[in-house]
């Protein structure tokens, strides 16, 4: 496997990095250079990317490096007080935005480098943390934010992720020792005086690529499970949970001038009873750890190790690693998704609330103040909070008497009300894209409202206005926000350009197919409207946009428009 092969730059790097500390607390020493190359890519595995905000080039100006500190937040869980840090944060070191991501955690965006150790304390000493937040570990687990009290199954999934999470934690000492140590002893530690510890999961190299871990129900697959390397579909009667089916290989990133890359959904593996669940995420890591690829980063998804060897293959590196045999999966499928807007009641006489988050960036911007809103919420009712996978957020544990106290407060700041957006609106998400990121051909986030909008003339037109129709967009082919799976994918493409992907569903159950290349973004909506006529006209009952459109298929679609 990846031993016989010459192992990538990456690879090496982290090889000598001692265990991922690298130089980069001798780096953070002088604020105003920005990180090296190599200690950008260390830097990852801390919760950070440098960034440079590409709206400066072509002024003359120098260009201007920022890092986005990314917190990892298992199941989206926040407490009113962390939720108030962070924005906090966001306005004393970032760039006055907060983001919620796609996986249900925290972006600061603009933080300069002189400001990034006293961030990433911060994000600490509110209890939450940067560490593994990126790189080539696992990530942030996710798993359906519902504060649901009607039975413990929702609970018994969330405290599921925190243990998943700690479990998968990295036990290097770099994090401690460059960011929290001298706060918490009053004294600089001399990092360059190493001691390494054993990585009973990591290993000495750590994973070939990064790591991505969900917790679904069949009948809610609100976190898009069958896109992550590892996926746990909760088995129930109602009331109890009876084991997880157990998912591996799904993956979003690829790179069309590389045939050798994909997306695609993970694939059902096994079964295993709750008490199992940390001993199969650590065999999967494991096996992961070992047959993935090191020589070629493009190619070193876990998704790559089962396409090459196959799913039996790499099922009996799992069980070599548990040192027993897995059984057999379940025959259960996933069926539905809830994006958990608007009011709901939580089972325990309290009552929870949805806030669409555009996007996910809360910010204030002209009449629409989320920022200001949100303070001000948070801070007279002190609410926990829940982060969701399509970049909302949940209030959490509301008295009803407080409603309409709320949702006054809500108006006030310009948000609207769940039931008074479209679901094409609410079910749409969006990357960053421009100006921070550095592998993106062209906008996203900035212009998906834009894309909305027309999409919503559009499904007026022909009175499809209130069918919930998935859009993600992204600014480039590595799938931040997962736009190969839904109703309609919209990947950048070329400047101003965009691939449309049509064909797959809310639910995230399968891929969607290329509809039409290079489409300008003014063109975007136009193109897809003679599919929604034809939907309108000839769709099954129930049958959403991206089921009608993959039982037509793309040749029947593509003569479909030739004839309008």
């Amino acid at each position: 496997m990846s031993d016989a092969l010459e192992l990538s730059k990456i690879e090496h790097l982290k090889s000598g990095s001692r265990q991922l500390r690298g130089t980069i607390a001798e780096e953070l020493l002088s604020p105003d250079a920005p990180f090296s190359e190599g200690m950008e890519q260390l830097l990852k595995n801390h919760g950070t990317y440098q960034q440079e905000n590409r709206d400066g080039r072509g002024t003359g100006e120098a260009k201007a490096y920022g890092m986005m500190v990314r917190s990892r937040v298992p199941g989206g869980k926040v407490t009113a007080a962390q939720f108030l840090s962070e924005l906090d944060l966001c306005d004393h070191f970032g760039n006055g935005t907060l983001r919620i991501t796609t996986r249900q955690g925290f972006q600061l965006h603009g933080v300069l480098k002189d400001n990034l150790r006293e961030t990433i304390r911060e994000i600490n000493r509110i209890k939450l943390t940067t560490l593994a937040a990126c790189g080539d570990v696992n990530r942030n687990v996710m798993c359906c934010p519902a504060p649901d009290h009607t039975n413990s199954i929702r609970r018994d999934n969330q405290a599921l992720a925190d243990r998943i999470a700690e479990h998968l934690r990295p036990r290097t000492t770099a994090y401690f020792d460059i960011w929290l140590r001298d706060e918490q002893t009053g004294e600089e530690q001399n990092v360059a005086d190493f001691q390494p510890i054993e990585e009973p999961i990591y290993g000495a190299n750590y994973l070939p690529r990064k790591f991505k871990v969900g917790i679904s129900l069949p009948e809610d697959n609100c976190v898009d499970l069958l896109t992550y390397d590892l996926g746990f579909v909760a088995i129930h009667n109602g009331s109890k949970i009876e084991g997880y089916n157990v998912y591996v290989g799904g993956g979003q990133g690829m790179k069309p001038a590389n045939k050798k890359t994909f997306a695609t959904v993970a694939k059902r593996m096994a079964f295993c009873t709750p008490n199992e669940v940390l001993d199969v995420a650590g065999a999967v890591v494991k096996a992961f750890r070992d047959t993935g690829n090191r020589a070629d980063r493009q190619l070193a998804r876990l998704k790559y190790v089962i396409a090459n060897h196959g799913l039996d293959f790499f099922r009996s590196k799992v069980e070599e690693h548990l040192g027993r045999k897995l059984a057999d999966a379940r025959d259960v499928e996933i069926t539905g998704v809830d994006d958990h807007m608007g009011w709901h009641e939580q089972g325990d006489g309290k009552l929870f609330l949805g806030i669409n988050i555009e996007n996910g960036r809360i910010k204030d911007d002209g009449p629409l103040r989320i920022k200001s809103g949100l303070r001000a919420i948070l801070g007279k009712y002190g609410m926990n909070t829940r982060l969701t996978a399509l970049q909302g957020v949940i209030l959490c544990d509301i008295k009803p008497p407080d409603r309409a106290d709320i949702s006054r407060m809500l108006a006030d700041h310009g948000m609207a009300a769940a039931e008074d957006l479209t679901l094409i609106r609410r079910y749409s998400i969006a990357c960053p894209a421009l100006p921070t990121c550095h592998l993106s051909i062209t906008e996203s986030e900035r212009v998906m409202p834009r894309v909305v909008d027309d999409l919503e003339v559009e499904l007026r037109k022909f009175d499809l206005i209130h069918e919930r129709i998935s859009v993600h967009m992204t600014g480039c082919p590595n799938g931040c926000a997962r736009p190969y799976t839904p109703d309609i994918g919209l990947v950048g493409k070329s400047r101003g350009k965009y691939t449309v992907y049509l064909g797959g569903n809310a639910e995230g159950t399968r891929l969607a197919f290329v509809f039409r290349d290079q489409v300008p973004l003014e063109e975007i909506a136009q193109s897809v409207s003679p599919l929604l006529s034809y939907f309108k006209q000839e769709r099954n009952p129930q049958e959403s946009f991206g089921d009608f459109c993959y039982r037509k298929g793309l040749a029947d679609l593509q003569a479909r428009c030739a004839t309008n």
